[in-house]
């Protein structure tokens, strides 16, 4: 996928909507050579995904070893809407706490008194953090209106081709069935 498709896709509103949560997936290989899929705080700085973790924890092995990884940020409410991107990590290790990490935990539900003892808390565990920035290599945005998973696209277009055939009438207002 080119770097302007990537754009184009992430840039939409509602991919915005979704890079602006606060929790997202993060899909590697374990050492082992197992998939991993771990819920993870991060936040987008427009260009990348910067997810934090402790200097010990045992995905860092993992993604020194294979850097590829995927997100997915999604939604709730009925019907879904899925950011999914993938691309590849890069780690730095950073003395103190990544202001991204402060960030990244800024929407969840805290009195003023509760935020400054969370944060005198993590200041006092953490002498120092590893950003894992992800740099996307391919996007795609589902919202199940216009946009849907490519396989259910396949049998929505294999759907109205049956129709088609049968002499069927093809509803405008269907997902993949565009008449522009």
């Amino acid at each position: 996928m080119r770097i302007d498709q990537i754009t184009e896709i992430l840039d939409r509103p509602l991919s915005q909507e979704m890079l602006a949560r606060d929790l997202c997936r993060l899909a590697y290989v374990a050492k082992d050579g197992t998939p991993r899929n771990i819920p993870i705080a991060f936040a987008w700085n427009g260009k990348e995904a910067v997810m934090c973790t402790s200097k010990n924890a045992p995905k860092l092995a993992s993604l020194r070893q294979n850097p590829a990884v995927a997100i997915t940020i999604d939604t709730e409410v009925h019907p879904p809407k899925i950011l999914l991107v993938r691309g590849t990590v890069e780690l730095d290790e950073v003395e103190g706490i990544p202001e991204e990490y402060l960030e990244m935990n800024g929407s969840y539900e805290m009195t003023a008194e509760q935020r400054v003892e969370w944060e005198a808390e993590i200041r006092s565990l953490y002498d120092g953090m590893v950003r894992i920035v992800m740099t996307p290599t391919w996007a795609k945005l589902i919202d199940f209106e216009t946009t849907l998973p490519s396989a259910v696209e396949e049998l929505v277009q294999q759907r109205a081709e049956r129709r088609r055939q049968n002499g069927d009438s093809v509803r405008s207002d269907e997902p993949g069935t565009s008449t522009s």
